[in-house]
């Protein structure tokens, strides 16, 4: 099987189980906040998940993503070192993770207080079993990353996404109120972990016959690697929930709810551009190690072209629609997520690039430099967090994501030009082109929006944009209509 073809069959399992996960989601989102929880509850549940996101730093570390890239350079070098390479890692993380579960049980209840809220210390003490299961559910995704077996990553997700929405619903129906919905989390992540290590005790550990000896250096590299890993993690971390964190501290519950609502509809739309830069980017470390950049650059180009013809007009539509979908869909108790959102459809741009270059830049061996930047644009974030929310509230919070996020995709598409030289003016045009494209849908919205209501404006917003698009796409050649019907022919 070619890599291109390896790497379609990837994407499609990814964006089937990512819809499964997402769809999941939405409705997690949808029935918690529109129903069962009240703003104030949303948000003391999302606030406790983004403390203990942080906690869960110190007991992912790097080695998943470490040991990810020595799964994909050795399963192709020495296959034997493979087992060798499994049982470090798990052996690893168990102490890791049993030294950060440890601390958190004895001092969950000082967290809480130090962080201003006694209240969320239940919640925090939970999160002693939900650190667990979450590291290694993470950690099953990203070992078949690593194996580019995408199916099994996939698969993982999305029993994960379905068994946590079933039980954190019925514990919430049960009476157990917001802290019942962050047990349905650890349900669900408990439920993914078990089928993951399973997968890859069966399918991988058994599978390899080990070679006599683990590759002396091997195991150290593999905790070297991870060091960079481990900072631009927490940067990520710290980028997507500390903003969360910060409003808690400094505002109150519901605030964080508007804000957290804001950001999950903007993960929800960047679902296909994580599915897409989660299945090329381990063949980047295949190719470089095979020295075949050409055909790297090639992917990588084709990916951020067709993610940026789907993610500029998605943003544009988003913030129009942004006040008659909050309304509709959530429910008016979160029309203070609004602002917020239209502000984040920014993000979604950014993020969208980032997700294809992020983990790319990983498997080229250039975790350092990544490392870098992104942790110094997560301290000016934070920084600036602490300036902008107590004086301009959530929209503050959105402000500086979508700032600070712009240096570092500028900074990441830099060292990926390094290493791949991209065809920066072919790839300029065909930007210039997807923004004056959507410039012009966007304009034919906002005039036919006073003589709509917003249901129709809300439904319709997205067929009338798509073939709006549609034409103008193909009439700019950005579209080649006979390839389309090619592809559609051979599926």
């Amino acid at each position: 099987m070619s890599t291109r073809s390896h790497i379609v069959r990837g994407f499609k399992a990814t964006l089937v189980a990512r819809a499964v996960f997402m769809v999941s989601s939405a409705l997690l989102m949808i029935v918690l906040a529109r129903y069962l929880l009240d703003p104030d509850s949303y948000g003391a549940l999302y606030w406790a998940i983004g403390v203990l996101a942080v906690v869960q730093l110190f007991a992912d570390v790097g080695l998943g993503k470490s040991a990810a890239r020595y799964f994909a350079e050795y399963r192709e070098k020495d296959p034997g070192q493979i087992p060798h390479l499994i049982r470090s890692t798990v052996a690893y993380k168990l102490i890791v993770v049993t030294l950060v579960a440890y601390f958190l049980l004895l001092f969950h209840d000082r967290i809480a207080v130090a962080l201003g809220d006694p209240d969320a210390a239940p919640f925090l003490a939970a999160g002693v079993i939900y650190i667990i299961v979450r590291s290694f559910h993470v950690f099953s995704q990203i070992a078949f990353q690593g194996f580019n077996h995408l199916v099994y990553s996939a698969t993982v997700q999305a029993v994960g996404g379905v068994a946590r929405l079933v039980f954190a619903v019925a514990f919430v129906l049960l009476g157990f109120g917001a802290l019942g919905a962050l047990f349905g989390y650890i349900v669900g992540s408990a439920v993914a972990a078990a089928l993951g290590l399973t997968i890859l005790y069966y399918r991988f550990y058994r599978e390899y016959n080990p070679a006599p000896e683990f590759e002396p250096g091997l195991s150290r590299r593999l905790l070297e690697y991870s060091v960079p890993l481990t900072a631009t993690r927490s940067a990520n971390v710290l980028d997507k929930q500390i903003d969360i964190v910060l409003v808690g501290v400094f505002l109150n519950p519901v605030a964080v709810g508007f804000y957290t609502i804001a950001k999950q509809v903007t993960d929800f739309v960047l679902a296909p551009a994580e599915s897409l830069g989660f299945t090329i980017s381990p063949n980047f470390g295949e190719q470089k190690a095979s020295n075949q950049l050409e055909e790297a650059r090639s992917i990588y180009e084709t990916a951020l072209t067709n993610a940026l013809l789907f993610y500029i007009p998605a943003a544009a539509g988003l913030a129009i629609v942004a006040e008659p979908f909050i309304r509709l869909v959530i429910g008016t108790d979160y029309l203070g997520a609004v602002t917020v959102l239209q502000i984040l459809c920014g993000f979604v741009v950014l993020q969208a690039i980032t997700n294809l270059t992020s983990d790319s830049l990983d498997y080229l061996g250039r975790a350092r430099s990544r490392a870098i930047a992104k942790g110094g644009t997560s301290v000016a974030n934070f920084g600036l967090n602490l300036v902008l929310i107590p004086t301009i509230g959530i929209v503050g919070a959105a402000i500086a994501t979508v700032f600070t996020h712009s240096i570092y995709v500028a900074v990441n598409l830099y060292i990926v030009h390094s290493e791949l030289s991209l065809h920066l003016e072919s790839l300029a045009r065909s930007i210039g082109t997807i923004v004056v494209i959507t410039g012009l849908m966007a304009g034919a919205v906002l005039l036919a929006t006073p003589m709509i209501s917003d249901l129709v404006m809300l439904a319709g917003v997205i067929g009338l944009g798509a073939g709006t698009w549609a034409v103008l796409a193909v009439a700019s050649g950005l579209v080649d209509i006979h390839e389309v019907r090619s592809v559609i022919a051979s599926t």
